[in-house]
């Protein structure tokens, strides 16, 4: 899996990078089909700093989680967090949409032979 992660006005520490790292090695866990993700790190005159993680899966998936806010560390968890409520949804969607049909199958096989 690729990571990325970029500073736009603002340095990126090396803590933060390991933090940020870690979080996201998590993704998959939720979503198997992620091959690339990248933390964009934007800090603004105001001192707010806004994070936004993307996570590039297959078949041209992409997914976005974005977070706007003082500390750069809860900013990194939120977007985490909405990632994998995302991830977590497509998975469940796939994996709806793959048993849907031998569900109507079976079923209409059971009501046929009574």
């Amino acid at each position: 899996m690729l990571f990325t992660i970029t500073g736009k006005h603002i340095g990126v520490t090396e803590a933060v990078k390991n933090y940020a790292q870690d979080k996201t090695s998590r993704l998959p866990k939720y979503y198997s089909g992620i091959n690339q993700i990248e933390v964009v790190i934007d800090g603004s005159k105001g001192g707010k700093t806004n994070v936004e993680i993307i996570a590039r899966g297959e078949h041209s998936k992409v997914f976005v989680g974005t977070e706007s806010g003082e500390n750069v560390y809860k900013c990194i968890d939120s977007a985490v967090h909405k990632l994998e409520k995302q991830l977590t949804r497509e998975k469940t969607k796939e994996r709806d949409n793959k048993h849907t049909a031998a569900a109507r199958k079976t079923k209409a096989a059971g009501d046929d032979g009574v």
